[in-house]
């Protein structure tokens, strides 16, 4: 009867786990996959299926000023953004490890609160405050209110991995007469060399999709892809709106392999 009333449980989460599956397929995979059909459309309006494949759109986004600066702003903003939370989030966890007060709960809480604070309230605050100093629309209002987002998911990935290091081995380099510095990046860096490759991408790619704050902080010099995206769907559906989601998807994804390339699949889910 165990056994049997066991095979039961197996099968009932089996089913489950096949309905989670076709569950996150048509919530993602599908819409995503409507999206990139749409961009290869010859027509002029957003149908799907497509009526007719070709790559007249791509053609027409090299042909648009406007579309090639969004891109270039989101990916200037990302590359900041990443270089940026990387740098905090990294030393962060450094000083974090060396913490083991009765406090230390409370201050991983209080790195992790922007994640809990609506967009919208950022945003706002934000623009109130880079007002002051006239840099409400500059590159460096997106990068620094896109890490208020970003430093958050790096702090934890990188604390996760200084936590699995044996610092008994940074200890011996110190002794051997190295710098912190030298000891750091010859000992430390290349054992956490995929918690890195996943905290930058992480960054880069939540900086990447960021809408909220950017609608706020950005200007018509410094418009991201999202924001464009929004300011062309008000009017009309755009065709580019479909081409560029497909290149920001194609760069994520190849973003990710890249990642897995170089860190390895175990250790990257692990880290992740």
């Amino acid at each position: 009867m165990n056994s049997l009333a066991e095979i039961e449980r197996r099968t009932i989460r089996g089913w489950l786990f096949r309905g989670l599956i076709a569950t996150l397929f048509c919530l993602l995979v599908l819409p995503l996959g409507i999206v990139v059909a749409t961009a290869f459309d010859a027509s002029s309006a957003v149908v799907f299926p497509p009526t007719e494949l070709s790559g007249r759109w791509f053609g027409e986004l090299l042909a648009s000023p406007t579309w090639l600066r969004s891109l270039l702003n989101s990916l200037v903003v990302a590359t900041g953004t990443s270089a940026l939370s990387m740098l905090v989030g990294t030393t962060a966890a450094l000083g974090l490890r060396r913490y083991g007060g009765r406090f230390r709960g409370a201050l991983v809480g209080l790195a992790l609160l922007p994640l809990l604070v609506p967009g919208v309230v950022i945003g706002v605050s934000l623009l109130t405050f880079f007002s002051v100093f006239g840099l409400q629309q500059s590159y460096l209002a997106l990068v620094l209110a896109h890490s208020l987002w970003a430093t958050p998911l790096t702090f934890s990935v990188m604390q996760s991995s200084f936590a699995r290091f044996d610092w008994r081995r940074h200890e011996a380099a110190r002794d051997l007469g190295a710098s912190r510095l030298v000891a750091f990046r010859a000992v430390v860096v290349p054992e956490v060399r995929t918690g890195l490759v996943v905290a930058a991408l992480v960054a880069f790619i939540v900086s990447l999709q960021e809408f909220v704050m950017a609608l706020f902080l950005s200007g018509p010099d410094t418009r991201t892809v999202p924001v464009q995206a929004w300011n062309s769907l008000r009017q009309s559906l755009d065709p580019l709106v479909s081409v560029v989601s497909t290149i920001l998807l194609a760069a994520v994804v190849l973003l990710v392999l890249v990642g897995t390339a170089l860190a390895g699949i175990e250790r990257l889910a692990t880290d992740a």
